[in-house]
């Protein structure tokens, strides 16, 4: 790229966002013109990491906006503030990558989508997409290995959003930071199923081509004490059968220190065989009709630009070329409408159609 983009980083919410700014840092052909939240001290970590000076730290997003001039803006808010965000910042005329999950509603995903600037795009970053194994497994079903694909398993979660920050820092919350956490809370858009279902949906739909489910079935947990669920179950009717995904707050082990039982990750089968890729194994696991013992494969190797979300996204501005795959609107429309039918489903319990 000869171009120097401009990005900057607004709203702390997720902790994703040291991720994306350290992506943003490495890239050669980006200035990190501006950091912004409400709460000075969440940024310090990064105003630190990242050598950040001071008059590029903002606390209002349209000063952070005015004076940093981004052509980027990577968001980072709590899951049900994603259209308030992305409409603040698109009146500037800028692209938007917004971290996972798409929205805490269907109409707020379109909402986001009808706020952006003709000409700019909108991506919504779901890390397993960056995973080696899921993107091995995606070749092979594509290369037709597998046959037609018609559906999937998947299982995520991890010991809990607080045990973790940036770079999988291990950290023991305490009761008072879940108390206060928007994670743990229902009006913000927290709870596993908001968590971790967008990316069995998403992922998913990606694995399936795009196809369009017709039902949806939830069931989540209700711990005592809290205002969210940290455990859901989700079964999606498809015309070609069904398909599960399962969320856990309260794993064993987290999947990228050790994989607890049952491992995190997919498994998808088609008309001729199956694939298995688990989160952040070297090798994903297939099974054809020619070899029904089914037989390893080392994980494709990533490579510019498709290691990351941030040179995926300024690539994709650069060349002109469209978003594809979980960071597209469409794709991740999709999963966002299984995730509304899984909500609406575990409230009313009860099965419901696929949202429109």
């Amino acid at each position: 790229m000869s171009k120097k983009f401009r990005i900057a980083g607004i709203n702390f919410d997720h902790f994703h966002m040291g991720d994306l700014l350290r992506m943003t840092h490495e890239h050669p052909d980006v200035e990190l013109t501006g950091i912004c939240d409400e709460q000075p001290e969440r940024m310090r970590e990064a105003q630190k990491n990242f050598s950040i000076p001071d008059d590029r730290i903002f606390t209002d997003v349209d000063a952070c906006m005015e004076k940093a001039r981004p052509d980027v803006v990577i968001l980072c808010p709590a899951a049900a503030r994603h259209g308030e965000y992305v409409a603040r910042v698109a009146k500037y005329g800028v692209h938007v990558l917004v971290e996972k999950p798409f929205a805490a509603s269907l109409a707020e995903a379109d909402a986001m989508v009808t706020a952006m600037p003709r000409g700019k795009l909108l991506a919504i970053n779901w890390p397993l997409r960056w995973a080696e194994s899921a993107v091995t497994a995606k070749r092979i079903i594509d290369e037709g290995t597998i046959g037609e694909p018609r559906g999937f398993h998947h299982y995520g979660g991890n010991r809990g959003p607080l045990y973790h920050g940036a770079g999988k820092m291990e950290k023991e919350p305490t009761a008072e930071e879940k108390a206060a956490s928007w994670f743990y809370q229902k009006s913000a858009g927290g709870g596993s199923l908001f968590d971790y279902l967008g990316y069995g949906t998403t992922i998913g739909t990606w694995f399936m081509g795009g196809r369009v489910p017709l039902e949806v079935t939830a069931v989540t947990d209700e711990p005592p004490g809290l205002d969210v669920d940290e455990h859901s179950v989700v079964v999606v009717r498809y015309e070609s059968g069904l398909s599960k995904c399962e969320t856990r707050w309260g794993t064993f082990t987290d999947p990228w220190t050790h994989q607890p039982q049952p491992k995190c990750g997919f498994v998808v089968w088609g008309t001729a065989g199956t694939v298995s890729c688990y989160d952040y194994a070297p090798i994903v696991r297939v099974q054809t009709r020619a070899k029904p013992e089914g037989f390893d494969i080392l994980c494709d190797k990533l490579r510019a630009p498709e290691r990351n979300p941030v040179e995926y996204f300024l690539d994709r501005i650069a060349s002109g070329r469209a978003l594809d795959g979980p960071l597209s609107p469409e794709i991740s429309r999709i999963g966002q409408q299984i995730v509304d039918g899984a909500v609406r489903s575990a409230r009313e319990k009860r099965t419901v159609k696929l949202p429109a």
